[in-house]
């Protein structure tokens, strides 16, 4: 190979490099785990015979490793697992470690002192069935020296 055709290779190698790098470093991005839980409404439904009340129904996926900070729900709150393992505690309870098919009680004065994926490699997804107050929010956030 001769001394410009080296180059020429050269230049296009770095060229096409620039050109690619933006493209590869979003696509790592994108595809990188959230570092927080994500829920995703799948219905919210007046209660029949109970006025003001709401039923709400979500998703919560935790990425491998991820909890979420202490809080409240001032509702009615049933946990089921459908994949991995999660950790669930609220103050003054037992720390339960559940899989698939597991289920966790939440009740109106409780704080959610643990709500954690038990792994550090694999998801976990749980289902939230929440009967609440309608228009007051799903979830509050609690001091941490109040959650224990």
């Amino acid at each position: 190979m001769y001394a410009s055709d080296r180059r020429w290779l050269l230049i296009v190698t770095l060229a096409t490099t620039v050109w690619l790098w933006p493209l590869m470093a979003r696509a790592q991005q994108s595809g990188a785990a959230p570092a927080h839980a994500i829920a995703k409404e799948v219905m919210r439904r007046d209660v029949a015979d109970m006025p003001g009340k709401e039923l709400l129904v979500e998703t919560v996926e935790y990425p491998p490793g991820v909890s979420s900070a202490p809080h409240r729900h001032d509702a009615q709150v049933v946990v089921y697992v459908l994949q991995g393992r999660v950790v669930m505690q609220v103050k003054g309870g037992p720390r339960l470690t559940l899989g698939p098919g597991g289920t966790f009680y939440e009740g109106p004065a409780d704080i959610h002192s643990v709500s954690a994926n038990a792994s550090s490699s694999k998801p976990a997804t749980i289902v939230v069935f929440m009967v609440k107050d309608k228009g007051k929010p799903t979830t509050r956030p609690v001091p941490p020296d109040e959650a224990q």
